[in-house]
């Protein structure tokens, strides 16, 4: 079976690995959420930041599926569960892609999980205020959000919420 990844967040402009294949994709029943408290990758347990999360819901998310060439995946996978399931946060999950082609395929996407410590829902002002304060080990929280609603914007991806939160930002910091 060809190994897919979904890149909904940092993936979509970091993958860390080299695609054999680059298409846009939908995901229907999850959304793009700010909902995970960061403590090691932008933010810290002091002073926690926010990254996203695909959490369950009646929506469809827009983002990137990656195939992955066939000697790489093995690598790949250590490497994407090195990064992503740092704090357990995140539950691994082979989902059905819809491909910008008309492909279907099932894709490798990492889910939030609600009952998990870091799982959080914070109004828009929240959000801005945390994201704007935070630092982790991967860098700044605003840099995060800003590369990620870059390539958003460059996919034709408009997100009100996510361009809303990049405006109140840049007058944070």
């Amino acid at each position: 079976m060809t190994m897919w990844v979904f890149g909904y967040g940092s993936l979509l402009w970091n993958p860390g690995f080299k695609p054999a294949e680059t298409v846009t994709a939908t995901l229907s029943g999850y959304h793009r959420s700010f909902c995970m408290l960061s403590i090691h990758h932008r933010g810290s347990v002091e002073k926690p930041g926010l990254v996203l999360a695909l959490d369950a819901g009646d929506a469809i998310c827009t983002g990137v599926a990656f195939r992955v060439a066939e000697p790489d995946e093995l690598h790949v996978l250590d490497e994407l569960r090195e990064r992503e399931l740092v704090s357990s946060a995140y539950e691994e999950a082979h989902l059905p892609l819809a491909l910008r082609d008309g492909r279907e395929v099932l894709a490798l996407a990492y889910v939030i999980k609600r009952n998990h410590e870091q799982y959080c829902q914070f109004d828009l002002e929240r959000q801005a205020q945390m994201i704007a304060r935070s630092v982790g080990g991967r860098g700044p929280n605003p840099e995060y959000l800003f590369n990620t609603v870059e390539h958003l914007l460059k996919m034709g991806i408009h997100d009100p919420d996510m361009e809303w939160l990049t405006n109140r930002v840049r007058t944070l910091t």
